[in-house]
This record gives C-alpha cells, structure tokens and sequence, in this order.
C-alpha cells in the first residue's frame, strides 16, 4: 500500500509517496531574492501554489501505483495559535486529492513530520512506542519537545524549552546573508565552519531551560568589521549554537532521567553539530536528505495512521 504526504512549509515545497518501506520524495526551496532573508507570506503561498502541481507530476511520474491515503501538514506545530498561510497550498491540494480519488485525509503538524522523518531515516519505529526527548531546530524553531505515543496522531510533541528570541536557522542564515550567502544560507555556513581550526570559549546561559541566541549575530558582524576570517566567523557561530544545544539538552536530561535524544530540523545537517551531540549523547540525527523540510514524514505518518507500519 501507498501513502502520499504533502508539506508546504515556509521555505519548501514537498511531496512524498511512502511504499513498502520506501519513501521518495519531491521538493523545492521556494525563490528568495539575492541578500534577502524571506519572503511575505503571500509570496510564499503563491510560489507553493505554482510549484506544489510541478512537483506531483514528477513524483507521480516514478509511481505506477495508486495511493491509499492522503497525509498533510495544517500548520507549524500543534499549539493553540500556531498557523502560517503557507500551508494552506497542500491542505487545499491534500483535499483535492481525496475528494477526487475518495481516499482518506490525515492532518499533522510540520514539526511532527520533522520527528517522523528523522524516526524513520535512523530505521527505529519502535522510537513512537515510547517518551524521547526531541529537538527540532530550524529557521523557525529551536525547541525542546517531550514526544509521546498517541493514539490519534502517532506521536505529541510537547514544549519543553526553545530560544526566547532569535531561532537557531534564523541566526545561521542572518550570519551567511551578511557574508554574502544566498538564503538560506545554511549549507554553506556549515561548509566553511569546517574550514576553521579555531577554538572558542563559548558560555551560553540558560532561563528554565530555555536559551537565547540574539546575540549571535551581533558578535559575527563585530568579526567580520574586524576582518576576522569568514571561516572562523562561520565556526563560532555554529559553535555557539551547538554549545546551547550541549546546554539545553544537559537541562531536559537532568530533569527527565535518562531516555532516547532525537534531533530533527535544517540545522541539524550540519556536520559539526550533529557529530558533536552525537559523540555527547548518543543521540539520532536524520540524513541531511530528511533534516531538511520534507514530505517525508508526513507520508511516514499517514501509513502509520493507517496502521500499515
């Protein structure tokens, strides 16, 4: 059997077919101007709205069968208030789907189809039989999630911790922009963070468990005005993220014993964090090509829902 998931998330439009333990998926990052950081909600609905058909018809194109059931992402996470319009392109396209075929409709948070995906890459399922602790962190998120088995959506994600200002994508991308990176910058922040051979004493403090990264950001651009190296500007400020990530993980973990650490999400392709957490705590880390947002998950979630996993 096939489960088809749609994700119209802020920067990428996704599509993925779930089959007999495989996934393939679709996706493209939305067009951003030249040293912009984003895009207007609007824009972003009208490009998930032109590429999501683009998308489909190449995903369908690899697929020979016929699709069981619909999965889609309604909106960010599952939290009273929690809404983007972007995500109204693939709940539109979800529905149209099924009224055309009269296949069933799942509905899931972005942030769950991240945990999923990453569950899925790492090949654990039996991860939704139990608590773990999650981290999704991204442009938009830098939280610290309790994940629970739940009959009606699979899993709950709820908010432990996050950044009280500025999120962990937002401060890597801001940092590329303004060494002249396109956005999203990510890829090649981390890129060149390997490059460097310097070593930062980094203190990050955190409130209840919560961190903040505002001042990210401030002390790159105190480097580059210096014309300190863009290599070192690029490592401290993974470093600082990774150093809070090191924190808030060491927080939750004292307060909840000892259990399973996921962490999902953009940032969590890179390859200095994701080794040093990894090395730390034992933890899982999806393959870069399910960190990103994805439609993978989504689809991962709906042949659950289904109970066809």
């Amino acid at each position: 059997m096939s489960f088809l998931g749609i994700d119209t998330s802020n920067y990428t439009t996704s599509c993925a077919i779930y089959n007999d333990g495989e996934i393939v998926q679709k996706k493209k990052l939305l067009p951003v101007k030249e040293g912009q950081l984003g895009l207007r909600q609007s824009d972003a609905v009208f490009h998930h709205t032109v590429q999501l058909p683009e998308l489909l018809e190449e995903l369908f194109a690899s697929f020979s069968g016929s699709i069981d059931a619909v999965g889609v992402s309604d909106a960010p996470r599952r939290q009273a208030g929690s809404y983007m319009p972007c995500f109204l392109a693939g709940v539109n396209a979800a529905r149209a789907v099924c009224a055309a075929t009269g296949k069933p409709l799942h509905r899931f948070s972005h942030q769950q189809g991240h945990i999923a995906a990453a569950v899925y890459s790492v090949g654990d399922s039996s991860l939704f039989e139990k608590q773990f602790l999650a981290f999704h962190v991204s442009g938009g998120t830098t939280d610290a999630l309790l994940v629970t088995p739940h009959k009606d959506e699979i899993i709950k994600a709820d908010m432990l911790a996050s950044s009280l200002d500025l999120k962990a994508g937002q401060a890597v991308d801001r940092v590329g922009v303004m060494l002249g990176f396109p956005f999203p910058a990510g890829r090649f922040v981390d890129e060149l963070a390997q490059k460097s051979s310097k070593k930062f004493k980094i203190n990050v403090k955190l409130k209840d468990g919560n961190c903040c990264l505002s001042g990210v950001e401030n002390k790159c651009r105190a480097m580059l005005e210096k014309g300190e190296a863009k290599e070192d500007i690029c490592r401290y400020c993974i470093d600082y993220i990774m150093t809070a990530l090191v924190k808030m993980t060491e927080y939750q973990l004292e307060k909840l014993g000892d259990m399973p650490v996921l962490f999902a999400g953009g940032v969590m392709s890179s390859r200095v964090i994701s080794s040093a957490l990894s090395k730390k705590f034992g933890a899982f880390f999806a393959a870069s090509e399910f960190s990103c947002d994805n439609a993978a998950g989504i689809a991962y979630l709906t042949a659950l829902k289904e109970g066809r996993i």
